[in-house]
């Protein structure tokens, strides 16, 4: 287990890593503030499929998240994806990656060895974790976060109860073992996951703590305007500060 890698952008400590294990390597990277202190919240960012690590909006979230309130941000390349592309990689190398049994179990635990990885060192050490992952970032997310007691609140969307006949079950089980915040994203003209399938899984969740927006747009449109609710949902959940902005009005008849 070593960084192998450290570099600063956009006045941020970018640390890459790779953890050799006895199935394959967990490939990933460290965002940090350069005077980072230990015991600040971190949140494990999960790309999407045809990506890696730094896809887009992840360094994004990272500049808000890291910059502007001092969290720790913490991203791994997925199977098949990144360090560990295989073949030409992108969606085409993703699909039957994600009908091989065993596949969700597996990301599970490079999430979970990552994690470990990243709270063992001296300038990260234990803080609260949350989760933000679109996607392919939820396919794998939803388990990783249903399994991880660490976890304490969570963005996911673009994905619905769907996908290979031994994954369905996977994410059905998932969603309903969660009970921590979640703000869950979905787009209205989403051409690979339908409406139905979103809702399907939203409504599986189990936390009596979820809010969904739903945006016009194909699937990779999410709007700025999201991600900067998924920083302040973060921030909040992760920090204890109250939310003004879910004050609830009685509207009367």
């Amino acid at each position: 287990m070593a960084f192998i890698e450290e570099s600063i952008q956009h006045d941020l400590l970018l640390r890459e890593f790779t953890i050799e294990s006895e199935t394959r390597p967990v490939t990933g990277v460290v965002w940090q503030s350069p005077d980072a202190s230990p015991g600040a919240p971190l949140v494990c960012c999960g790309h999407g499929a045809s990506g890696d690590r730094h896809q887009a909006p992840i360094p994004w979230l990272a500049r808000n998240l890291v910059g502007q309130h001092g969290f720790n941000v913490l991203s791994i390349d997925g199977p098949v994806h990144g360090r560990r592309q295989q073949g030409d990689g992108g969606r085409d190398a993703f699909w039957p990656e994600w009908g091989r049994d065993g596949t969700a179990a597996d990301m599970t635990a490079d999430w979970k060895t990552a994690l470990d990885f990243a709270q063992a060192q001296p300038e990260v050490g234990i803080g609260p974790v949350g989760y933000w992952g679109l996607s392919m970032g939820t396919i794998y997310g939803a388990p990783f976060v249903a399994s991880e007691d660490r976890i304490k609140v969570a963005v996911l969307g673009l994905m619905g109860i769907t996908g290979p006949d031994n994954y369905r079950p996977i994410i059905q089980a998932a969603a309903e073992a969660i009970t921590i915040p979640i703000s869950f994203i979905m787009q209205l003209e989403d051409e690979l996951f339908s409406r139905e399938e979103c809702l399907e899984l939203f409504d599986a969740l189990a936390s009596t703590d979820k809010r969904l927006h739903a945006n016009p747009g194909l699937h990779p449109a999410v709007p700025i305007e999201e991600l900067a609710h998924s920083v302040d949902f973060l921030v909040t959940g992760l920090t204890g500060e109250p939310r003004p902005r879910d004050a609830v009005f009685q509207v009367s008849s």
